[in-house]
């Protein structure tokens, strides 16, 4: 018996020195900690740029004291490595619910052994049920060029619970973006979206709110391509978006964007994936989703249209009769049961009646409710259920965004300037303008970043033709039912026909317009407001307007383009230019463009031609 409570008392009085033991973890060597410092994954999680842009190599692109541990953490991963082991490994820790894709790697890699080692995270944890887990997929809506902030289009990330595709409607969008007031002007939002102006943080929302955003309410057609990731590296990601919930990054339009961001989250789950190896002066949607193939990544491509586009197919079979009666459908339901309406074969009538309530709920998606146009659509819809459907015909799929050429340019040409011949050397740092090849691009769309030309005449040597820092151009064709307004947005330097030669100059121009479609030719219209200040001549900026005139004519195999701009200026001079442009496409990457232009500046007139061979690559 006495031989009995002597072991009883010896066993209890061990209990906390095995307790204390498991709560705190054996000493860490120096060497181990550097290792484990400079790991992939411990990278990935402290977001340390590895070369990819230009600020601030080998330190976090993190912008918030709150993600660092370490005084130094945002410069030095193995301080913000030691200081999370001390925060860390005490079981209980507060700092675990902050960080527990940290915990998770400190706990793997040190062989930390504790059951559910998170189990006081209760937020954390009920965070965590909410969160699918069976797919990740990387969501691409296409751009939409009436809008400033989808400049390069805009990436995201989904997660699914399973990888049916209509399931989507409880999985869950992952997206980075630009923190903005919503005050900010059109031109005032790209410049401090270009200079880093704006923080930036990742959001989680359900994905049936990006659908209606996107696909609905901004006419955005939506590429989807699903990733495999595998459960456990799934795990990592969720984990690690816990732990970015409201820190901030910097965030710049060209490079650090939604897509740069999406590619530092998916290094989390797959640190050894090749997806950022090199430098980087723009970060393009299109180049993210070409990233993720050529790691091998992406299983499967799926392709969403847009409201817009599905009723833009749908009204295509209808004839003009047709359409008119739908038109009118959309104002006067009751019409359906004239003679007229039901002289139309019955699918016909669901044909018309389908347009024409789709049309209807186009128009009024944003705002108040409008009572009116919702009797409307449910009368309309009474008119399709009472007739039979028509066989289906789905959206035809376009090419595919990565299929389309390379982001930079650079060209090599000759021409003729008043009889002075010429060579001339482009370079153009991003992306595509409206003649370029049109595969995997929205027709009408232009989308320039540092757009640079130089020139070298007989007897002048070399010299700057022109400098483009951004030249945005949107042709939204206007519709039946759709009637977008087109825009523009041109800067930067360029030569100006001056007595005697020709004189650099700086402008900024733009203006709202109109433009439309018949078959592959889009004639459009602007108003134009135009400051410029040319060298030497005075005033130092001088205002003027106009109007510009032209059309495009683009297909696969050629893309035509001709233009008459007329400016006039408060000091009493005006400016005009016209030109002719041809552009045709030799392979994906590599196009033959001529062009031939005239301008008129304060009555200095010049005329030249060019022809250039130009190659796109990343």
């Amino acid at each position: 018996m006495k031989t009995a409570l002597i072991l009883v008392l010896m066993m209890t009085a061990l209990v906390p020195v095995t307790q204390a033991a498991a709560a705190e973890p054996a000493a860490v060597s120096d060497a181990r900690f550097a290792a484990l410092a400079a790991s992939p994954r411990w990278q990935a999680l402290l977001h340390i740029n590895q070369g990819a842009t230009l600020r601030g190599i080998g330190a976090s692109y993190v912008d918030d004291d709150d993600f660092f541990l370490s005084a130094d953490g945002v410069d030095d991963p193995e301080a913000e490595l030691r200081a999370s082991w001390r925060a860390l490994r005490a079981p209980h820790s507060a700092e675990r619910c902050r960080f527990p894709a940290r915990y998770r790697f400190l706990a793997e890699q040190l062989g930390w052994h504790e059951q559910q080692p998170l189990r006081h995270c209760s937020e954390y944890l009920k965070w965590r049920e909410n969160m699918p887990t069976g797919q990740l997929v990387l969501v691409f809506p296409a751009a939409y060029l009436n809008s400033p902030s989808s400049m390069f289009g805009h990436t995201l990330l989904r997660l699914d619970a399973t990888p049916d595709p209509e399931s989507v409607w409880l999985s869950q969008a992952i997206n980075f973006g630009a923190q903005t007031d919503g005050l900010d002007n059109s031109f005032f939002y790209i410049w401090r979206g270009l200079a880093g102006g704006y923080p930036g943080r990742f959001s989680v929302v359900p994905y049936a709110q990006k659908i209606r955003e996107y696909a609905f309410l901004e006419n955005r057609d939506m590429w989807e391509y699903a990733l495999n990731l595998n459960a456990d590296e799934l795990d990592w990601v969720v984990r690690h978006l816990w732990e970015l919930r409201n820190i901030n990054f910097d965030y710049y339009f060209f490079d650090e964007n939604c897509s740069f961001r999406l590619l530092e989250l998916i290094k989390v789950g797959r640190p050894e994936a090749d997806l950022m190896p090199d430098l980087r002066f723009a970060e393009l949607p299109v180049n993210t989703v070409r990233a993720l193939y050529t790691a091998g990544l992406v299983t499967e491509r799926r392709y969403r249209p847009s409201k817009a586009k599905q009723l833009e197919h749908l009204a295509t079979r209808l004839d003009g009769d047709e359409l008119a009666w739908a038109r009118t459908l959309m104002t006067d339901p009751e019409q359906a049961r004239s003679a007229g309406f039901q002289a139309y074969a019955p699918m016909r009538r669901h044909l018309i009646a389908q347009v024409a309530y789709q049309a209807l709920r186009l128009r009024h998606r944003k705002g108040a409710r409008d009572a009116s146009a919702a009797r409307n659509g449910l009368a309309l819809l009474r008119v399709v259920q009472r007739n039979p459907a028509p066989p289906s015909d789905a959206v035809p799929e376009p090419p595919a965004p990565e299929r389309g050429h390379d982001t930079q340019m650079a060209s090599i040409g000759a021409g003729s300037q008043d009889g002075a011949a010429f060579a001339e050397f482009g370079y153009r740092l991003t992306y595509h303008d409206i003649l370029d090849p049109l595969s995997g691009f929205l027709p009408g769309a232009g989308i320039e970043g540092l757009d640079l030309r130089l020139r070298a005449t007989e007897g002048d040597g070399l010299s700057l033709e022109s400098l483009d820092l951004v030249n945005i151009r949107s042709l939204a064709p206007r519709g039946a039912f759709v009637k977008p307004i087109s825009w523009f947005v041109h800067a930067g330097l360029e030569q100006a026909p001056v007595p005697g030669g020709r004189n650099l100059g700086a402008f900024i121009q733009g203006g709202p317009g109109a433009s439309w479609q018949f078959g592959g030719l889009m004639p459009y219209a602007f108003a134009v407001v135009r400051a410029e200040s040319v060298s030497g001549f005075d005033p130092d900026i001088a205002l003027g307007g106009g109007t510009e005139l032209g059309a495009v004519y683009v297909t696969p195999g050629v893309q035509l383009g001709a233009h008459a701009r007329a400016l006039y200026f408060t000091h009493d001079f005006y400016r005009l230019r016209t030109s002719l442009t041809a552009d045709m496409p030799i392979s994906t990457d590599n196009a033959v463009r001529a062009d031939c232009a005239h301008e008129t500046w304060r009555e200095q007139g010049v005329n030249s031609c060019t022809v250039a061979l130009r190659h796109y690559f990343n």
